[in-house]
């Protein structure tokens, strides 16, 4: 007997509209999504439409927060893709309940809302704290370098800019000097009644090329004179202070090294060193929860270094939950005498390396570092070195999550201040995967 087949049809049309809500099953992350972003405080991201008077409706902010945090939840960055999915993605196509908001318009929000998001950020961890979730016994910080919108071969070092800058004013001295036996022949010719015609297009590449260059030696000027400043320089110095016989300084004030590079693309980005090799990045920070694993702050910076980093993501911790940790994990990047002494102050138990784990460190001289030797006795005891190995288990496994879960490694804005906002919606999205698995 021949073999029955169920019914395939795939034209059939239903009799009845089915409900969104028999599409996926009871426990899916959209779900979970849409109902956590109910229980927020969104009232902000309505206040830019009141009393607008606009004749065109335009969409519920609800609608574009629950699809970007979903599609950050699920590793999709891009606006476009986001706008595809909305078409394609049966969750997608859940969040969204029958709009399909343009690309541009999804761009557009989550530009003009990084100050909201990162709100919501913090409304999270609090809401996770009124469950229980959040103790703050514990916390761990860790740095990642993430790689900004931007290539490394679109910088340049001062010294290269020197050399092009000088270069490219010749050439452009060469072609309008060309231009003007140009006109002066035609003039002869034809007369001196013609019209002015265009710049010629090599001629303007030079110039176009010759300001961005001009703009990108100006900013590393300016950050050298602001470092400068800070190292008590001042522009009219030019020998050390000291007993009046002071070396001279190697370079005048405010004139970076010929090393120093500035991007083009992203001019706020620096080169970082990733595994074995060099990128544009940012270096993002996060405080994590050692209970729950939530990451409880985040901090975004364009320096390579996490020595500077330890106080403000403390503080960043006191801001978002409303009280300090009383104990504070992080590796040897951090340390920093003038940070352990503030952490003393503030009263919470900081266990930081000292140097690197394995090697052999030499002695600290308790009189030029006290807050140091105190840190190295609390590490040399059983409990704290019991405390300080939780340390890798509580904060990296986040990171990897970020990287691999949500496969985010590259940023999609551009931008110091942009940036720290898409860092802040990463870790809302990360944050509110991870509840949904506390909760379950």
């Amino acid at each position: 007997m021949p073999t029955s087949f169920l019914p395939y049809e795939p034209n059939q049309t239903f009799l009845l509209p089915p409900s969104p809500s028999e599409w996926l099953p009871e426990n899916h992350l959209v779900y979970f999504v849409m109902e956590i972003i109910d229980r927020l405080d969104l009232q902000k991201f309505y206040t830019r439409y009141d009393g607008d008077g606009r004749r065109n409706q335009p969409f519920d902010p609800a609608l574009l927060v629950k699809v970007l945090v979903y599609a950050y939840a699920t590793g999709v960055f891009s606006s476009r893709k986001i706008t595809r999915k909305l078409y394609e993605d049966v969750a997608f196509r859940v969040v969204g309940a029958g709009h399909f908001p343009a690309h541009r318009t999804i761009c557009d929000f989550r530009l003009r809302h990084l100050a909201e998001l990162k709100e919501l950020f913090v409304q999270v961890v609090r809401l996770a704290k009124e469950l229980g979730l959040v103790k703050l016994g514990t916390i761990a910080l860790d740095g990642t370098k993430i790689k900004a919108n931007a290539s490394k071969h679109k910088a340049m070092s001062y010294g290269r800019m020197q050399e092009q800058e000088q270069k490219l004013k010749e050439e452009i001295e060469q072609l309008l000097e060309r231009a003007r036996i140009t006109d002066a022949q035609e003039d002869a010719q034809s007369g001196s009644d013609q019209t002015e015609k265009e710049l010629p297009a090599e001629l303007q590449r030079r110039e176009g090329r010759l300001a961005k260059i001009q703009a990108a030696k100006a900013r590393l000027e300016q950050r050298q004179a602001e470092a400068d400043r800070e190292a008590g320089r001042h522009p009219d110095d030019q020998q050390r202070r000291g007993d009046g016989a002071g070396r001279p300084f190697k370079r005048p004030f405010g004139e970076p090294e010929k090393k120093a590079q500035d991007n083009f693309t992203d001019p706020e980005s620096r080169i970082m060193k990733m595994g074995t090799a060099f990128e544009q990045c940012y270096n993002a920070q996060a405080a994590v929860d050692g209970e729950s694993q939530l990451i409880v702050a985040s901090e975004l910076t364009d320096n390579a270094a996490d020595s500077g980093e330890l106080v403000p993501m403390i503080e960043a911790v006191n801001s978002t939950v409303g009280h300090l940790p009383q104990r504070a994990l992080a590796d040897s990047g951090y340390r920093s005498e003038r940070a352990f002494a503030e952490l003393e102050d503030k009263g919470v138990e900081g266990l930081v390396a000292l140097g690197r784990e394995g090697k052999d460190r030499p002695a600290i001289d308790p009189e030029q570092y006290p807050a140091s030797a105190r840190m190295a006795e609390r590490l040399a005891t059983a409990e704290g070195q019991a405390h300080y190995r939780r340390r890798k288990a509580i904060v990296e496994p986040v990171f990897g999550w970020v990287k691999h879960v949500l496969g985010f490694r590259q940023f999609s804005l551009r931008g110091l201040t942009k940036v720290k906002g898409e860092w802040s919606l990463v870790c809302l999205a990360l944050n509110v995967r991870r509840l949904q698995v506390l909760q379950t």
